[in-house]
């Protein structure tokens, strides 16, 4: 059993903060500077270009990182060991995964996705569409309507977990099977729910799974991001982007590409070297974390915190599923006013964020959020809407990022 008055000491918390909003950045752990520190000093420093066959913390080499650190994700979403591996951003990872889906299923012309998918993922997929031309389209459907969507002209479905915007959660399993059996292909967007609650890509059946690992897993801004490939296509698998360090034999210098086995194909740019030690910190406490246990402490923190706020708030309007299969670890609530809310929020010290057009989003994590936070947030919150505190010019001024 994970105790999480222990994970919390091991994460920086501004004083007087609470912080509901690490399903979009996560705190800093405290070990962070130091390993970064190390890795810039004792490796960078010391070591020069010897690092990438010495460096890391265990001395084995930067260039083995990305398969070392994607095998400790992996324990976190599922993965069959050696089938994650880390680097790029999301959109690269989603574009990998998606043409690669595409070229496996060549007769088939549709992506099929939901209107809560992350729009970023929607624009990779109208981008390869346009690109490829001979008839491919994307599919857009209702999050309810994506099962009965699925027919035979589908090649992938294409699917974030946990809804961005409302915490709605997808049946992996079902939708997986669903989609197998009309012959499509299921790609699975873990951005929203790798750390944030069990997920079981290979029980699940994914062909391919993505996601970041800047907000549940605390990696820190610009955290790389990671791709899972199913044992059954990961030595058959397109890689899309050939990119060097996705060659079977980079310092071989061949003029042509030839794949890496398995997942390394999929490698494309060279390793973040310093953001992977930063996330290695972080990984450090994840390490120690029962899956299970970090679900029941966030269901838990949400259903106290959905009580707590409608019972207070009867202006704002729930908008994440009650029903536990169907949740994540976020709270949402629709506000016509929510952009302002939340800045006076913030200004309280109670850090969501808002989505447009009205969701204040707020992120569970029981590693760092306890029910003294829950029930602090709510004081605020209940002070915040029913003074209208929010009704100021101030808080209506929009931010670049919201």
């Amino acid at each position: 059993m994970t105790d999480f008055a222990s994970t919390k000491a091991l994460f920086h918390i501004p004083e007087g903060l609470i912080y509901l909003d690490g399903n979009s950045l996560g705190p800093l752990p405290l070990a962070a500077p130091a390993r970064m520190a190390q890795a810039m000093t004792d490796e960078w420093g010391a070591m020069l270009i010897t690092g990438w066959n010495r460096g890391g913390r265990d001395g084995t080499g930067w260039m083995g990182q990305p398969m070392a650190l994607g095998d400790r994700v992996g324990r976190l979403i599922g993965a069959e060991r050696g089938h994650v591996v880390l680097g790029d951003t999301l959109s690269i990872k989603v574009y990998q995964a998606l043409t690669s889906a595409l070229m496996l299923n060549p007769g088939r012309r549709v992506i099929l996705s939901d209107n809560g998918n992350f729009p970023s993922d929607l624009y990779m997929a109208e981008g390869l569409c346009a690109l490829l031309g001979q008839s491919y389209s994307l599919r857009v459907v209702a999050p309810e309507e994506v099962a009965d969507a699925i027919d035979d002209s589908v090649a992938a479905l294409m699917i974030t977990e946990v809804d961005y915007r409302t915490g709605r959660r997808h049946d992996m399993a079902a939708l997986t099977a669903r989609a197998h059996a009309l012959g499509a292909f299921a790609i699975w967007d873990l951005a929203h729910s790798a750390g944030a609650l069990p997920v079981d890509v290979a029980a699940g059946g994914a062909d391919f799974a993505v996601g970041c690992t800047y907000k549940y897993l605390n990696g820190g801004p610009g955290a790389p991001a990671f791709i899972y490939v199913a044992p059954r296509h990961a030595d058959r698998t397109p890689p899309a982007l050939s990119g060097w360090l996705g060659h079977a034999a980079p310092f071989a210098f061949d003029l042509t590409y030839r794949p890496g086995a398995g997942v390394e194909r999929m490698r494309v740019g060279t390793p973040p070297v310093l953001a992977l030690a930063a996330l290695e910190a972080s990984l450090d406490i994840w390490d120690s974390v029962d899956m299970a246990a970090l679900r029941a402490a966030s269901l838990a923190l949400t259903d106290r915190f959905i009580a707590g706020v409608e019972a207070a708030c009867p202006m704002l309007t729930l908008a994440t599923p009650r029903d536990h299969a169907q949740r994540g670890s976020q709270v949402s609530f629709r506000f016509s006013e929510g952009y302002a809310a939340m800045q006076a929020l913030i200004a309280r010290g109670v850090v969501g964020d808002f989505r447009a057009p009205d969701i204040m989003r707020f992120g569970f994590t029981p590693l760092y959020i306890d029910a003294a936070n829950v029930d602090r947030a709510v004081e605020i919150i209940a002070q915040v809407m029913g003074d209208r505190l929010w009704d100021q010019p101030e808080y209506r001024r929009r931010a670049a990022v919201t």
